[in-house]
């Protein structure tokens, strides 16, 4: 009898070993998705006959702002696309997702660009990474340099980004700022960002400590207890982040927003295209998944084309699954769940004496092999305050086997370092 492993198409049977040959491949084959992309929008017809378009508006919180179920993030936004980003408000996006640290500053200037004369139809975001000796005159600058890019008076929210170490949170110079900020108008509401091992204990102090109005948090179905146990009786998958569901019932209960991101397990898309049919495309299928939550507002998502802005679309509106979701859901763990990262996991951290963030290390191999997007990866592997340069002398791999999917990160971190640190 053939394992759900066998099941796997034989591009997914390679090493998990990850060089920039291998990312050239990727991105070829990920070059075909133009083809599969405009086979799905006929198929999608069947189960969306109208035109795309943003189906519900959802309070956030009690902010008073009502934004769109799916909404645009930035994170890959460039110079040049302003069309990107006028297709998606056409189409009834009204909250764009951004940071100071997007693109170089690249994703709020395409923004500013791009909605002119709007800005009281838009619900913009910006975020910074206040560390826990930032001090409020730097935020401040930070801020201000957001503003400039945005061509805005304010910000709707102002996030303390990527979030995993509560003294972070502790930093008193980050409530004077905000004071100071609101006072002169620059930002209206502020929020914690987080998608890594220290996630709960960070959106937990942040929750009660009554300072935030807003939550972005990592959330999918690859994470849920639940939806593992039903469907993978026979795997021994690891519960990522299971305090997640209470956390965001006790946000939801306090009046917070609560928005979620990395919604579709790494966005291998194209793995799935041979098996969508009746209009159920996967990343519909995830975000549907999401949504049925009552617990979460919205979500956002990367939006890198046009098409891609139309299918995602496709699940506004829905509050539960569609006839297909589930095998789509099931099918995309089966092929990806060996050799995805289940950043928030760490549990192999402590296996190296190195202190290398071996998770962190890791996601920025997904942008590069699921995203396809190399420049992503090398840029947010820069930020890294601790990389993988330690892997490069290391021979006794004290790593190996601490993966508790089967991940060979012995075997990857050496190589990902090197593609990633290339001029």
């Amino acid at each position: 009898m053939k394992s759900r492993q066998d099941e796997r198409p034989e591009n997914h049977r390679a090493s998990y070993a990850f060089d920039r040959r291998e990312f050239l491949k990727t991105g070829a084959l990920a070059s075909l998705g133009v083809s599969l992309l405009s086979v799905a929008s006929e198929v999608r017809a069947a189960i969306n006959p109208t035109p795309p378009r943003v189906q519900r508006y959802v309070p956030l919180g009690s902010t008073g702002l009502k934004i769109s179920d799916i909404s645009f993030g930035s994170s890959r936004l460039h110079t040049g696309q302003e069309d990107l980003v006028r297709h998606a408000f056409d189409l009834g996006i009204n909250y764009f997702d951004s940071a100071s640290d997007y693109t170089d500053g690249e994703a709020e200037t395409t923004i500013g660009n791009a909605l002119q004369g709007k800005r009281d139809k838009l619900v913009l975001t910006s975020k910074m990474f206040a560390y826990p000796t930032t001090t409020q005159q730097e935020m401040m600058l930070t801020l201000e340099g957001s503003l400039k890019r945005l061509q805005t008076d304010h910000v709707d929210i102002f996030f303390n980004h990527a979030v995993n170490d509560v003294a972070r949170l502790k930093n008193p110079e980050w409530y004077e700022f905000v004071d100071k900020a609101k006072h002169q108008g620059k930002l209206k509401f502020t929020g914690m960002s987080g998608h890594a091992g220290n996630l709960g204990e960070c959106l937990d102090y942040a929750i009660d400590s009554g300072h935030y109005d807003v939550i972005l948090a990592a959330h999918n179905f690859g994470q849920d207890p639940s939806f593992i146990k039903r469907f993978f009786r026979d795997f021994d998958f690891i519960a990522i982040q299971p305090e997640l569901p209470r956390i965001l019932a006790k946000a939801k209960s306090k009046g917070m927003g609560t928005v979620v991101m990395k919604t579709l397990m790494g966005a291998r898309l194209n793995d799935m295209r041979p098996y969508e049919k009746d209009g159920a495309t996967f990343s519909q299928a995830a975000f549907r998944w999401v949504l049925s939550n009552p617990n979460v507002d919205a979500l956002i998502v990367s939006m890198t084309s046009r098409d891609l802005i139309d299918e995602y679309l496709g699940a506004s509106g829905w509050r539960t699954a569609a006839a297909g979701d589930i095998p789509l859901l099931r099918r995309y763990m089966a092929f990806n769940s060996a050799s995805h990262c289940r950043q928030g996991c760490d549990i192999c951290e402590d296996s190296c004496p190195s202190g290398v963030p071996i998770s962190q290390v890791l996601r920025t191999r997904m942008y590069a092999r699921d995203y396809g997007d190399f420049e992503l990866a090398q840029r947010e592997y820069k930020l890294l305050p601790v990389n993988a340069t330690a892997c490069l002398s290391c021979r006794a791999k004290p790593c190996k086997g601490a993966c508790p999917i089967g991940l060979e990160t012995g075997e990857i971190m050496a190589p990902l370092h090197r593609m990633l640190t290339e001029v």
